[in-house]
């Protein structure tokens, strides 16, 4: 029972960095109808910003936010010179394009810093582990729970109880409507990207101390992140943050039942869900 706990303990910390990882996807997808294969990268980029600015003796506090910032900066840069130009064409551009973007990006790692990766050191006073009985958990892994849950709130409160988020909101269902009503609607897409990517990015920082970092890590973010959105709803928010967690606990009680099927039970579900309903759990008609 301890590692089942251990493990479902693992799982729900899992699915929060997937639902951070993911619902910048969506948010992007339900604002611009815009599937952004680039999304992996922006999540690699911060990782290795991450490592970087740690390798040059910054505080793991301070390098977190900042390579975020920074992929945010990024990825507002190449939507507003590149991608905006591209929205109206079929989705075969946008798959062309940010596929190209994300192997650039993936390359460019490749040249600055390797191909072999590197490790990021858990925060001071975030190292070692917490003991409850017979029960043992690492401190960082605790930390990623209440961060990104605390972060999934000010989220949905920035969306659901903000003018920023009424308008983001608005703009999904017509851009055409608030277009009418004097909104920039150009300058709410740089920014909704940017801080979709800006989220992609913090997700890496946030899991470099656990998993380290490596040229390829962005490509296996995109596939679990495509996953999470497509089980929870192309657009919804609640969807991305119920299915992070379902696809993060799935895998990890399949990795002490099934160590070889793990991955593969995700993409079972993930297909299930597709046949019994096509628009997700909470897909909006």
């Amino acid at each position: 029972m301890v590692t089942y706990l251990f493990q479902v303990l693992n799982g729900i910390g899992l699915g929060m960095l997937y639902f951070l990882l993911a619902v910048g996807l969506s948010i992007i997808f339900g604002l611009l109808q815009f599937v952004n294969f680039a999304h992996g990268a922006f999540y690699l980029l911060g990782a290795y910003l991450t490592y970087d600015l740690v390798e040059r003796g910054m505080s793991f506090w301070l390098a977190m936010p900042i390579a975020a910032l920074i992929v945010a900066v990024v990825a507002g840069v190449t939507e507003a010179l590149l991608l905006r130009r591209i929205y109206k064409l079929p989705h075969t551009f946008h798959i062309l394009v940010t596929v190209g973007i994300a192997l650039f990006i993936q390359e460019l790692v490749i040249i600055l810093w390797g191909p072999l990766g590197g490790s990021v050191a858990a925060p001071d006073g975030l190292n070692g582990v917490v003991i409850w009985g017979d029960f043992i958990y690492p401190k960082y892994r605790l930390f990623t729970i209440a961060f990104t849950a605390v972060l999934a709130l000010v989220l949905y409160w920035a969306l659901e109880r903000t003018r920023l988020g009424a308008i983001v909101r608005a703009g999904s269902e017509s851009t055409e409507n608030m277009a009418l009503l004097g909104y920039d609607t150009l300058r709410i897409n740089t920014v909704v990207f940017a801080a979709g990517a800006g989220l992609a990015g913090l997700a890496g920082g946030l899991v470099s101390p656990i998993r380290g970092v490596e040229p390829f890590m962005g490509v296996e973010a995109l596939s679990i992140a495509f996953v999470v959105v497509v089980i929870g709803g192309m657009g919804s928010y609640v969807g991305a943050l119920v299915a992070g967690i379902l696809v993060g606990v799935v895998q990890s009680l399949m990795a002490t039942i099934w160590p070889e099927g793990a991955r593969l039970m995700i993409y079972i579900g993930m297909a299930s869900i597709i046949v019994m309903m096509p628009r997700g759990l909470f897909g909006r008609a």
